[in-house]
């Protein structure tokens, strides 16, 4: 009998460490995913997940930064779009900083 709790004991240690690599560790990974969906809502979140993923360490054009949102899921119009870069780019959002060469307007990071 006791055998064959030594073989129980080992196939419930394997099965909890296999869950462990599959599932993560628990509700702290839950929550966190939660936090950082609440985080990048919208239009704005979307911007503020492209700054915060190194998008904007170089200059970017209006057309790069909207194809950039559809390649991560955000599909919103270029309307819809413009404004929040506008407020992440004035002096309230301070995350970023709008710049004109040569007759077009450029998005980077705010240093």
């Amino acid at each position: 009998m006791k055998e064959n709790d030594k073989g129980w004991k080992k196939i419930i240690a394997r099965l909890e460490k296999l869950e462990h690599a599959v599932f993560g560790s628990g509700r702290s990974g839950a929550s966190k995913t939660f936090t950082d969906t609440k985080k990048y809502k919208g239009a704005t979140g979307g911007i503020r997940l492209l700054a915060d993923k190194g998008f904007f360490d170089k200059k970017r054009s209006f057309g790069e930064v909207c194809k950039a949102l559809e390649d991560k899921g955000y599909h919103y119009t270029k309307q819809a779009v413009q404004t929040p870069l506008n407020k992440l780019s004035s002096s309230q959002g301070k995350i970023l900083v709008a710049l004109t060469e040569s007759g077009r307007k450029l998005y980077a990071k705010r240093k």
